[in-house]
């Protein structure tokens, strides 16, 4: 069971939802597997605040769905506070989230920082915006999360972001490293949580398309050509076309490492292996 409340019975942020029973078990799969990683990674701390960020993508839009139907139904004792972050991008539609978020009923603090200009002064032409303005955004939302009292930044990667990460660091970064579902900053004083870590993209992309929540494309990264994470991202795609359930398997894998079976002294004392033959001949 996915909780101990009626099941017909929803958050207003699934008021509209499709009557059908494939969106039926689209959205208990996704509020299942939100769950399954909250509770894996040890994300809840009763009492806490997360500020939970809102781009106005399909991801985030899924990722506050999710946790606020399992706050609603008493399984995240935790005060979720949204947060969108208005870049100053040309054409952001500013009107759109705030009047969906008061629409819904969802606490939620906007945020005006003009860091598009920044980007476009710093970044070379023909070079991607996608580090610089990530970091921009990040230092913001941690500035936000701590003027509003949170404990923990919540962010929309799903499983796919997950694998895309782990392949472009494997590809272009030389190390076995992703996104975590957890972590603390570098300062120590916020946890940053991925809540949906466990989500495939494809719900993600079918749910808030049947909701038909307003969507905000980022024009600012999506308007560049050949990116890093489209590469891999054409490659996963061919390998689950000729396999189908192959990027579970490969997410699967991220959960069962075998450091004995690497090549990383720092995670396994190679130098320290005896024989346990010869221990036995050792006299004592």
């Amino acid at each position: 069971m996915l909780d101990k409340t009626n099941s017909d019975e929803i958050h207003p942020l699934f008021h509209g939802a499709p009557k059908t029973t494939e969106f039926r078990k689209l959205r208990k799969r996704i509020v299942r597997a939100t769950r399954e990683a909250v509770e894996q990674y040890g994300m809840v701390r009763e009492g806490d605040r997360w500020l939970v960020c809102l781009s106005g993508g399909k991801d985030s839009y899924t990722l506050l769905a999710a946790l606020t139907e399992l706050q609603w139904r008493g399984l995240l004792p935790v005060d979720i506070l949204a947060c969108n972050l208005d870049q100053g991008q040309p054409g952001f539609p500013a009107t759109v989230l705030p009047e969906f978020l008061e629409k819904m009923g969802v606490p939620h603090r906007i945020e005006y920082q003009d860091t598009y200009s920044i980007v476009m002064d710093k970044v070379p032409q023909g070079r991607t915006y996608c580090a610089l303005c990530s970091r921009l955004r990040r230092g913001n939302l941690y500035r936000i999360a701590r003027e509003e009292g949170c404990s923990a930044v919540v962010l929309g990667h799903h499983r796919d972001d997950i694998l895309e990460t782990f392949f472009m660091n494997l590809f272009h970064g030389g190390r076995l490293a992703t996104m975590p579902p957890k972590l603390v900053n570098e300062e120590g004083d916020l946890f940053v949580m991925r809540p949906l870590a466990h989500v495939a993209e494809d719900d993600c992309d079918k749910f808030a398309r049947a909701m038909n929540y307003p969507i905000i494309p980022c024009d600012l990264c999506g308007s560049q050509d050949g990116l890093q994470r489209q590469q891999v991202k054409q490659i996963l795609d061919g390998w689950e076309k000729n396999a189908p359930g192959r990027r579970q398997v490969m997410f699967r894998a991220l959960m069962n490492t075998r450091p004995s079976h690497l090549l990383d002294p720092g995670l396994f004392d190679f130098a320290g292996l005896t024989l346990p033959a010869e221990a036995k001949k050792t006299p004592s």
